[in-house]
């Protein structure tokens, strides 16, 4: 969550050989979801004549990805980390906005979520190796023509993706992404400075999420089928 997938699932969803491009919340346990998941997609969007893939995107632990499916045999799977200041800081700025109880909008519960989903995630690098690829969520907005070169490559697209983006249905509803206004731009913004100058993290808090990203990133790296760029 706060890691660019709202921004590269635009990205992604833009492209004519790729559909979806918004988080489902669901998850992936039985061939029934991956049927349920196209009806889903279908009932709202139209599907491209030329598309190849189905994307969606699992920010948290909730939702399950079986990858013994015989459906999913094919799937192409990216990682990606985001450092844990940023992260943090980007999650509470955006949870303050909603509900000041919300669990995300305290600094210990934002910790918990991110240190928690880094642990899903570091499970998933050790029971599936070599079956994904990871990038640094950084490079979206900070590397963005070479990471898409290099992806738009691994997904063996036959033409390159572009940080321009198109607007869609869901695009800024909440609760299907990003909702910020930097979502409707149709293109990339590249961050200069620190949003949150003004918030301000618990070095214990802090330090407990380094540790944990360190440590995550490590092993999604030794496990990953390519490492882009890390």
């Amino acid at each position: 969550m706060r890691a660019y997938t709202s921004l590269l699932g635009h990205i992604l969803g833009s492209h004519p050989e790729i559909d979806g491009y918004y988080e489902m919340h669901r998850s992936y346990a039985f061939s029934a979801d991956l049927e349920r998941q196209m009806r889903a997609y279908t009932e709202r969007e139209s599907l491209k004549p030329d598309s190849r893939y189905l994307f969606d995107k699992l920010l948290h632990n909730d939702y399950t990805l079986n990858l013994m499916l015989p459906e999913l045999g094919d799937a192409r799977i990216l990682l990606a980390l985001r450092q844990p200041e940023p992260t943090l800081k980007s999650i509470l700025g955006l949870f303050a906005k909603k509900d000041a109880d919300d669990l995300y909008a305290d600094p210990a519960g934002a910790t918990t979520y991110y240190v928690e989903r880094l642990h899903a995630l570091a499970a998933f690098s050790r029971q599936q190796p070599q079956r994904y690829v990871y990038f640094d969520a950084e490079r979206v907005c900070a590397d963005t023509r070479r990471l898409l070169d290099d992806l738009g490559c691994w997904l063996q697209l036959e033409s390159p993706l572009t940080e321009d983006y198109r607007l869609f249905p869901q695009t800024g509803v909440a609760g299907t992404g990003d909702s910020s206004p930097a979502i409707a731009t149709g293109h990339v913004i590249h961050p200069a400075e620190d949003r949150h100058p003004d918030t301000a993290l618990d070095p214990a808090l802090l330090q407990q999420a380094e540790q944990a990203y360190q440590a995550c990133r490590q092993l999604l790296v030794a496990n990953a089928i390519n490492a882009i760029n890390a």
